[in-house]
């Protein structure tokens, strides 16, 4: 009866919930004990009122406006949710920084965050997953603007011998379009220098 009643509990926030929001157990603490939220999720998702993404991770199934497929949230928002629950910040990098930004259409297979929290991997899909690698340098996480942190991290990605005048141009584009002045000024002195010097000639 009690497990019942917990089931039941869980089901009514998930049908509160937004198509494609994504929850973990800790969203169900209060419906009951631990075995009966893992027994409960699992129930969720044999009914499809959940879709797991990988172990701990579900999501409200959400389909194309358009030819009613399937989709999954965003690897960002995904990663996002994780940070959030661990209370942590996270930074792209890597070909996925470089990806989020245009400048490579290339998608790769383990997608990598730095974070100021804990060092993990949320393995998902065949030999996929999502990687957060734990940072000292706090000043990473030190810029107003999300688009001026990515846009350094792909650029030391690149490196300073191998940018080309074509991806400066790009990532001038960007951040003329999306970052604020007073943003550009607070965060370009915490860029390298061989960075400022690019990003302020």
């Amino acid at each position: 009866m009690a497990e019942n009643s917990s089931f039941k509990a869980m089901e009514a926030i998930v049908e509160r919930t937004e198509n494609g929001k994504i929850l973990i157990p800790d969203d169900f603490t209060l419906c009951g004990t631990p075995d009966s939220v893992r027994s409960g999720l699992t129930r969720l998702c044999k009914n499809g009122k959940l879709n797991r993404f990988a172990k701990g991770i579900y999501y409200i199934p959400m389909y194309d406006k358009w030819d009613g497929t399937p989709r999954e949230p965003s690897l960002d928002a995904i990663a996002q949710r994780i940070a959030d629950r661990d209370k942590a910040r996270i930074i792209p990098t890597g070909i996925y920084a470089l990806n989020r930004l245009g400048l490579s259409t290339q998608v790769p297979t383990n997608i990598v965050y730095i974070t100021d929290g804990s060092a993990r991997q949320v393995k998902f899909g065949a030999g996929k997953s999502i990687i957060f690698r734990h940072s000292n340098d706090l000043s990473n996480f030190a810029y107003q603007s999300k688009v001026m942190q990515m846009a350094i991290m792909a650029m030391r990605e690149i490196g300073e011998n191998a940018i080309t005048e074509e991806q400066i141009a790009k990532i001038k584009n960007i951040i003329k379009d999306s970052v604020s002045e007073d943003d550009f000024n607070h965060d370009i002195v915490l860029t390298p220098i061989w960075i400022r010097k690019i990003l302020q000639r």
